[in-house]
């Protein structure tokens, strides 16, 4: 692993590679029978957002804890969504599909970035089933993903 650069933000290209990469998935996920409910009330902004906490997910700029709230925000956002495993499943084959198609054609880079996406997602089916405006308490600092998984 000594010539993979040493963050995963490195390996996938920056924040350019993950705002493509959030554009071209979430263009599906909008056009999805089955997951467009789930993001009744998208805005353009959600794309910046998500592209800002993956970067700081997989160790690049610190702006989503700096600007935007942090893992706290993160997570309240997904408070009262009720998203259904059916759902988070279809939202991993979406997000695997556009991993394919936007990242390096790396197996293991794209692998530790899908095992990422499979860990947070069911985070967020957790958190989803409490009312919007529950209590989260301190969910700790933005979490990182590196070349091992979770750090």
């Amino acid at each position: 692993m000594s010539e993979r650069p040493e963050t995963l933000y490195k390996a996938i290209g920056g924040i350019d590679v993950l705002r493509r990469l959030s554009s071209t998935f979430y263009d599906r996920t909008l056009a999805d029978p089955l997951l467009a409910p789930v993001f009744a009330d998208f805005t353009p902004t959600h794309i910046e957002h998500v592209t800002v906490w993956l970067a700081e997910i997989f160790d690049g700029p610190a702006d989503y804890t700096g600007k935007l709230g942090g893992h706290q925000s993160l997570l309240r956002s997904h408070l009262g969504l009720s998203i259904t495993e059916p759902q988070r499943l279809r939202w991993m084959e979406l997000m695997a599909a556009a991993v394919d198609e936007e990242l390096p054609d790396d197996e293991l880079l794209r692998r530790r970035v899908l095992e990422y996406f499979d860990w947070g997602t069911r985070i967020a089916r957790d958190v989803s089933a409490s009312p919007a405006g529950a209590d989260l308490g301190d969910p700790g600092p933005t979490p990182r993903w590196g070349w091992e998984g979770l750090r």
